[in-house]
């Protein structure tokens, strides 16, 4: 019954409206003939499919969820996408890809665990030379890694910020108005009440700083080769 409650509440659909955003990324980046693609942290996928449908081209998700991934690739497998959208259960801290093997690697929010710097410097081995890194990543430091960009041979070739509200508006307000909806139809089930506190802990957190929540997309050109 929990599932069927989660799945009520669909967080997914909310988080739709950000797709835009990803897609005003990627139409930064120059036109290329079916490109190879890394979604590092891709989770159930959102992201992935949309960049397979803009580039046309090969994409691997990687996250340490396979629950996730089991979602994505079915996700995948109903869009008819199998043939060009792969999964792969590992760590951004572990990826053993040969060197160069992609022309764009892409990461929407998932960067913290392994920081800015250290993502420039230990992905970009798998990235061919010319060739492009797009982090949707917190708007904290921001002059700070404009200048790590260049320190890590890469050129910023572009960046935009979210508008200030962007997730409290299209995201936050919305699921909690459902899950107002959906606690005042189950509102007797402590379970339901559970399997809702970390969606609701977010939204608090947010409450309370939303500044912390600003974010900026980084479109940038791989320079140099990597030590």
């Amino acid at each position: 019954m929990i599932k069927e409650i989660i799945d009520k509440l669909n967080p997914e659909y909310f988080r739709k409206s950000f797709l835009k955003y990803t897609i005003k990324a990627f139409k930064m980046l120059p036109k290329q003939d079916k490109p190879r693609l890394l979604d590092i942290g891709c989770g159930t996928g959102m992201p992935t499919l949309e960049l397979a449908r803009l580039s046309n081209g090969e994409i691997i998700g990687i996250d340490i969820d396979q629950t996730a991934l089991d979602e994505l690739n079915e996700k995948a497998r109903k869009k008819g996408l199998s043939d060009r959208v792969w999964t792969k259960n590992c760590s951004m801290l572990e990826l053993n890809f040969p060197d160069e093997s992609f022309d764009i690697i892409w990461a929407e929010g998932a960067i913290a665990p392994i920081g800015f710097k250290r993502a420039l410097e230990e992905w970009g081995r798998l990235l061919k030379i010319n060739g492009f890194m797009v982090f949707h990543d917190d708007l904290r430091d921001k002059a700070s890694k404009i200048k790590i960009i260049s320190e890590c041979g890469y050129e910023l070739v572009n960046h935009f910020q979210l508008p200030d509200d962007a997730w409290w508006v299209e995201y936050y307000e919305p699921l909690e108005e459902r899950i107002k909806e959906l606690r005042s139809k189950y509102n007797d089930d402590p379970k339901v009440i559970e399997a809702f506190k970390r969606y609701q802990s977010e939204i608090n957190a947010y409450k309370k700083n939303p500044k912390e929540f600003r974010s900026i997309f980084y479109i940038m050109q791989k320079t140099k080769f990597q030590k």
